[in-house]
């Protein structure tokens, strides 16, 4: 069923010529021994292991799906899922990026970042249980208390253990403010928890000894709304003072989700029924200490669109150069055979180079926002920090909504290439496309994400994080701008700059008059923002290309190459988004509900 090989080359371009990580990460006493020896070391031992032991799970995880035994409350993951899953601990790649207090290995969030997109271009379904399991990680390490982060997190880091995000309720979804999960104390300083959630990925496997749920519900006498929500810690078993597993939690699964993809994850409706929990991050303070989890999801979502990205245009290139169809409107190529391999027809490029540059736009972003947040978390200068923690706030929601809007497109593309053999399951390309729609929802869906990054990142602050961010690439434009052999890259990238800046002014000015303006403009907004942002990496890659081009790498060549599909085919949709977001609310708002 196809193949994934891990694009090495390309990563390694990105962290070590575009980021210069291992200069960066010296300016870091945490990470200050990490050298690009030691990075190229474990991403190709990453690579190895997501196309060796989890790429052949993928098509016959997605075919087989996952089992619930209605009397036992049980579910079982596809054929071999758990069996990789013990690798995957045996190997320490749970620990990867985590504290060595608690028994981590302390590397970098960017060396864990690629990593991630390896295995979610291998088998996204699968990458989803030991995901969760980092984003509850990393609530626990920022909210716990002393003795929760001693008991949860080396089990959560070793693996044994893996987590979830207890959240929707089927009345609620993104308005959270509205669920009814109540949480009553008890003399012992736990609480008892009752309620019903939905959706909740990974709430109910077998590859691990315990689950740990982080829950949110309502204190007896809470405030009406979000102001009112507090957050639990409440585990699959009681876990007892060892760290091994005590008596069961009613914490159940009443039933598995029938879904358009990520079969093999288990999507589970979870009832508690009286479990025991405990108080994580303050009373009424849940949404703050679940907005770290939330937070790492979002980033991960993005993650899972680029691995979709990347690993569809793969299986597509192999196709389009093996399928023969026809001959090349120019003249025959070739000439040994009945017909040209259909990577000769230009539409055909088109398709591909759109999911390779959404690929490697997307790898450069990626690495880019880990990179910051790894500064955010161990830069000795306290400036450097904040200005770090504004550019990720301002970047998470367009790393979520702007890579997998573009996984959306990228995927359906690779399956066009592959014509009607694209549309049987047996091609393995349908399943992409399946997978990559979910992407766009969880999470926040990505008008969600819009509405953030408009509203709250940007018109909240009267723009102040959009103009930190301005200002790098104002800064790349005046140092590049009389460079002749950059003019096709750096001038489009200032001209959007500039349209951004006045794009911005004019809607928060509209939004001071009618709130509505906001929603009506946020969507082609975040995809504008998102062009700006790309834009400026490719223009930076186009830089180093263009000074190695001779260098004898044909790497180079293909770079250039990519960069001026680009910015010639999908930048332009900049001008088309500007347009609809200046467009105002009156085309949307004014033909009243019942006449639709």
């Amino acid at each position: 069923m196809g193949q994934y090989i891990a694009p090495l080359r390309d990563m390694q371009f990105v962290l070590h010529e575009l980021l210069n990580v291992e200069s960066e990460l010296k300016q870091l006493p945490a990470h200050a021994e990490v050298d690009a020896d030691i990075i190229n070391q474990i991403l190709e031992e990453g690579g190895k292991f997501t196309s060796e032991v989890l790429f052949p799970l993928n098509h016959s995880g997605d075919r087989e799906g996952c089992h619930h035994d209605k009397a036992t409350h049980t579910v079982k993951t596809p054929k071999g899922f758990k069996e990789a899953y013990e690798q995957y601990i045996a190997a320490g790649w749970p620990a990867l990026s985590c504290d060595p207090e608690f028994g981590g290995q302390g590397l970098p969030l960017v060396v864990n970042n690629s990593f991630y997109e390896m295995l979610n271009s291998a088998n996204q379904a699968w990458t989803m249980y030991p995901g969760l399991s980092h984003g509850a990680y990393e609530c626990i390490h920022e909210h716990g208390t002393d003795e929760q982060k001693s008991l949860y997190l080396p089990k959560l880091i070793s693996g044994e253990w893996t987590g979830t995000m207890c959240l929707t309720e089927p009345h609620c979804g993104t308005d959270l403010g509205l669920l009814r999960s109540k949480a009553e104390p008890q003399e012992d300083g736990t609480y008892k928890i009752t309620g019903a959630k939905i959706f909740i990925s990974a709430g109910e496997h077998d590859m691990s000894h315990n689950i740990v749920h982080l829950v949110l519900a309502r204190l007896p006498g809470a405030p009406e709304g979000s102001k009112g929500i507090s957050l639990f810690i409440v585990p699959k078993f009681l876990p007892n003072a060892d760290g091994s597993n005590g008596a069961r939690n009613p914490i159940f699964c009443g039933a598995i989700e029938e879904k358009m993809g990520i079969h093999g994850n288990s999507t589970c409706q979870m009832n508690l029924d009286g479990a025991t929990g405990w108080l994580i991050g303050g009373p009424h303070k849940g949404l703050n200490a679940m907005f770290v989890f939330m937070n790492a999801a979002r980033l991960g979502v993005g993650m899972q669109g680029l691995g979709l990205t990347e690993v569809a245009y793969q299986n597509a290139l192999v196709y389009a150069k093996d399928r023969i169809q026809m001959r090349s409107l120019s003249g025959p190529k070739a000439l040994d055979k009945p017909a040209d391999p259909i990577i000769v027809h230009a539409d055909v490029r088109r398709m591909l180079l759109t999911a390779k540059a959404y690929a490697e736009g997307a790898r450069a972003f990626c690495s880019y926002v880990a990179l910051q947040l790894d500064k955010e978390l161990n830069h000795p200068d306290e400036a450097t920090r904040k200005d770090c923690a504004d550019e990720v706030a301002l970047l998470t929601p367009i790393v979520k909504a702007f890579i997998t809007d573009n996984a959306w497109t990228s995927t359906s593309e690779c399956l066009q290439v592959y014509g009607g053999h694209g549309f049987i399951a047996e091609w393995g390309m349908e399943q992409y496309v399946r997978d990559a729609r979910i992407n766009m929802i969880y999470e926040g869906t990505n008008t969600v994400q819009s509405l953030d990054l408009l509203g709250r990142k940007i018109l909240m602050d009267n723009g102040a994080k959009l103009r930190k961010f301005g200002a790098k690439v104002q800064a790349f434009v005046e140092a590049n701008g009389t460079n002749e052999a950059l003019a096709e890259f750096v001038t489009p990238l200032a001209e959007l700059g500039d349209k951004v800046t006045k794009l911005t002014m004019e809607i928060g000015m509209k939004a001071f008059q009618n709130p509505d303006e906001v929603g009506a403009a946020a969507v082609p907004y975040l995809r504008v923002v998102g062009h700006l942002v790309y834009s400026y990496f490719f223009a930076q890659m186009a830089k180093i290309a263009l000074e190695k081009q001779d260098s004898g790498d044909t790497f180079y060549k293909a770079k250039l190459a990519t960069v001026r599909f680009y910015f010639a085919r999908l930048y332009p949709e900049t001008a088309m988004l500007i347009r609809q977001a200046r467009s105002g609310s009156a085309n949307l708002l004014s033909l009243e509900a019942d006449l639709f």
